[in-house]
């Protein structure tokens, strides 16, 4: 199952006076990274944190906030900085006169502003309750980003599959018109031969052999074989129950120099058409397997 790796997921809850918010956003990035904003009081945690994420997000940038706020308005042994806490409180109601906006929730926000509450001797007990309950929501957050991505990621493989099906309807008309390719070259061939072989310095079997060359340097048939090949196998991996980003990566690679290679010896304009109509099509796929996990 294709997976994409832009995702949203979001868990909240409360527990013994506490309430918890987490806040968990991924976007595309060739390796995980992480920018993690943790409760001052688990800051010891973010390894911890950071090893979750590796196993769950694997790749992706990725931003997750964890809000931790005290409802019940127990200090659990924590001091408050009063003179600091007047003026955080001062500078919100004037802020709040000026806008017109509520003041009813100034005292929290005041109470949980930067260094208000100080000393946090909360014990190891309670402490590891809070981070139990921290990563019970995590964990939520996580299944719904990952639910998130899986949606979008169904979206992207329809698309891709679609794009290989139109780069293989291609390569059918490629295969129809290659008859008469070899035929316009075959005729192109003879005719500048009549025109040498009028000349006294003529070598037919020296010409033989290099018109053996460049017809072998015109044939497409391996190509045509490959690509193929190419492209059956970019729809099994898509099809895999794992999401294979990279995988597909490569394939594409190898889908593009055939095509590539095709174009190249093709020296006939409908087949150069068709081939830059697969070209099209393929940087649609690189463009959207960027974002693939």
């Amino acid at each position: 199952m294709l997976k994409s790796m832009t995702g949203y997921g979001q868990s909240s809850g409360q527990q013994n006076g506490y309430s918890v918010t987490i806040e968990l956003r991924t976007l595309n990035s060739k390796f995980l990274d992480a920018q993690v904003k943790l409760p001052r009081s688990f800051q010891d945690k973010e390894l911890e944190l950071r090893n979750v994420l590796n196993k769950r997000l694997i790749r992706g940038k990725a931003s997750i906030s964890i809000e931790l706020v005290n409802d019940s308005g127990a200090l659990n042994g924590q001091t408050v900085n009063e003179q600091l806490f007047k003026a955080y409180y001062s500078e919100f109601e004037k802020l709040a006169e000026d806008t017109g906006a509520d003041k009813r929730d100034l005292f929290r926000l005041a109470l949980h502003s930067p260094d208000v509450l100080n000393g946090g001797q909360a014990d190891d007990d309670f402490l590891k309750e809070q981070w139990g309950f921290i990563l019970a929501h995590l964990d939520k957050a996580l299944e719904a980003c990952d639910e998130f991505r899986s949606q979008e990621g169904a979206s992207l493989e329809k698309e891709l599959s679609q794009y290989i099906q139109n780069i293989g309807n291609n390569l059918e008309e490629i295969k129809v018109l290659e008859p008469e390719r070899v035929k316009v070259i075959r005729d192109r061939i003879q005719g500048h031969q009549e025109e040498i072989s009028r000349s006294d310095e003529f070598d037919k079997n020296r010409f033989e052999q290099e018109m053996i060359y460049y017809i072998e340097k015109l044939d497409i048939s391996e190509e045509i074989v490959r690509l193929t090949n190419h492209l059956s196998y970019f729809l099994e991996v898509l099809a895999d129950k794992e999401s294979q980003g990279k995988k597909l990566g490569f394939v594409s690679q190898e889908i593009g120099r055939e095509i590539n290679t095709i174009g190249s010896k093709a020296n006939y304009a409908p087949v150069q058409k068709l081939v830059v109509g697969m070209k099209d099509e393929l940087e649609k796929i690189k463009e959207q397997l960027l974002n693939v996990l």
